[in-house]
């Protein structure tokens, strides 16, 4: 196998470290991946830096062990290198390279006076995970890092300049960071100097420099091939792509990438990404980010997701195990996925939150699990389980409403990707039912966003002169990609919605959980 005609995407995940390897007619030929999780310390969200150095190189060597196992061969090279990551947080550095606090991760909503005073200067809603939300509320707290800060980046940015040295971005992580102009796929001009002379700040000597997707951002360094493997084989020199934040290596590989065309992504949190094509008002619950080569799209963010689903189904494993039977964990997640379907379409009368962390959307800065019922509801393991499905979806359809009944934002497809829809039919019909729109999966969909990532990689490396990105995807990557589409039939629609209602009505008991348990 000719592995310099490759292009290699590794992704920093919420739980898992992937890395997808593709040769030059964008097929996956190689993986590896490693399970992580994060931290609560101190009150907040983290990985340690020492986390995040095992796991990668962890996730380097699958990928090194499935290539010899697959082509009898050390992997010593790629064509391209490309690494996303959760979006948002925090890391910042000193001039001499030393890291100042601790990782805080999206997860945290630790920022609420920073996002409310910044939305109000900027006219541009900041939540609370972005990057300036957390530099001001550190400058708020007086924390005494603040002044040593030589350099504000994310958790890719940082992959990035252990590989390279290049202290650069791709415009859609960037976008997660501070609010971006698409005309000039850079840091809103206008809005730098409004937070300067808030903050005192030199905005641009601190964050990255922003690059558009296709662009080169510096190759692998001697030290970056070490810190990525560290047993030697891998060489410098390979040519690295802009790196990327999770919500657009998610549209990219799902080709959502052009004007009203959106995805969803569902897994430890989810999100909804709509391309748009006109300015929205200012949405508390709305993010304006971009896609990699510097659209304009609108953002769902929600920070709770699967996490409730994963540890309810740990514990029918536990109770599996105490009767006697070793279930197979894919196996349980789709059985349980699968008797969902059966619940009544409104749950029966049940009800859970699903809030491992606070939600900004519905405006809770701390999150509580909670599952509750009515005495007289049907209490049944299909019920039991389309709860957990539709409580995973609600927080998201909050905001889907604002977009599409307020903000009259137009999407001629929309795909779904991420742990979520792994088992067929459900997720599509759920989230369909919660959009009350047609929800396609692509076959490629299970490979998500170190798959993206790789693209994007491949499209730096062979695109054609002048060659858009959407138009790559739809030219040279999924002309002939095979997917799957489910629209929700009416009841389901009409469940969801009273559901939804009911879910409503008592969020007064989820905050009345953050303040007394």
């Amino acid at each position: 196998m000719d592995f310099k005609s490759t292009a290699l995407g590794i992704e920093l995940g919420s739980t898992r470290i992937k890395a997808v390897l593709i040769d030059n007619d964008h097929r996956p030929v190689a993986s590896g991946d490693h399970e992580w999780e994060n931290q609560l310390v101190d009150g907040i969200w983290t990985y340690s830096s020492d986390m995040i150095t095992n796991g990668l190189q962890a996730c380097f060597a699958s990928l090194k062990a499935d290539v010899l196992k697959k082509y009898g061969e050390k992997l010593t090279t790629v064509g391209g290198i490309g690494i996303s990551a959760m979006m948002h947080g925090y890391l910042p550095f000193d001039k001499d390279g030393r890291q100042l606090a601790g990782f805080r991760t999206w997860r945290n909503t630790i920022t609420g006076q920073a996002a409310e005073k910044l939305t109000e200067c900027l006219g541009f809603n900041i939540p609370q995970r972005w990057s300036i939300a957390h530099l001001y509320q550190a400058m708020l707290n007086k924390e005494e890092h603040v002044g040593d800060i030589d350099y504000l980046t994310t958790l890719a940015g940082y992959i990035h300049l252990r590989l390279t040295g290049k202290k650069v971005m791709g415009v859609g992580e960037a976008s997660g960071m501070f609010p971006i102009d698409s005309a000039t796929c850079d840091y809103n001009e206008e809005m730098v100097r409004k937070f300067n002379d808030l903050s005192g700040i030199d905005l641009r000597s601190i964050l990255p420099k922003v690059l558009c997707a296709g662009d080169n951002a510096g190759e692998l360094t001697e030290d970056g091939a070490k810190f990525l493997d560290p047993e030697g084989d891998l060489k410098a020199g390979i040519p690295v792509s802009p790196c990327e934040g999770d919500a657009g290596t998610g549209m990219v590989a799902t080709n959502s990438v052009r004007i009203y065309t959106g995805n969803v992504s569902a897994g430890t949190s989810d999100f909804a990404m709509i391309v748009v094509d006109h300015p929205l008002g200012v949405h508390r619950e709305i993010d304006m980010v971009t896609t990699p080569d510097g659209a304009p799209v609108a953002m769902v963010h929600c920070n709770n997701c699967t996490s409730d689903i994963n540890a309810w189904v740990n514990l029918f494993g536990e109770f599996s195990k105490l009767m006697g039977i070793e279930a197979d964990k894919g196996e349980l997640f789709t059985k349980l996925f699968l008797v969902a379907k059966e619940g009544d379409k409104d749950c029966g009368g049940l009800l859970s939150y699903n809030y491992y962390s606070g939600e900004g959307v519905t405006d809770l800065d701390e999150g509580r699990p909670v599952f509750a019922r009515m005495q007289n509801c049907s209490f049944t393991l299909a019920n039991f389980m389309r709860t957990h499905l539709l409580s995973a979806l609600s927080t998201l359809k909050i905001g889907m409403d604002i977009l599409l009944e307020t903000e009259n934002v137009r999407i001629d497809k929309l795909y779904g990707h991420g742990g979520f829809f792994k088992t067929p039919d459900v997720g599509q019909r759920m989230l369909s039912a919660a959009v009350n729109a047609p929800v396609s999966v692509m076959e490629t969909a299970g490979e998500g966003g170190p798959y993206g990532m790789a693209l994007l990689t491949a499209y730096m490396l062979w695109k054609d002169e002048g060659e858009t990105l959407p138009d790559y995807l739809d030219n040279k990557v999924f002309a002939d990609a095979k997917s799957v589409s489910v629209m929700a039939d009416e009841d389901d629609v009409k469940g969801f919605n009273e559901f939804l209602s009911r879910y409503k009505k008592a969020l007064p008991l989820e905050k009345t959980a953050t303040e007394v348990l």
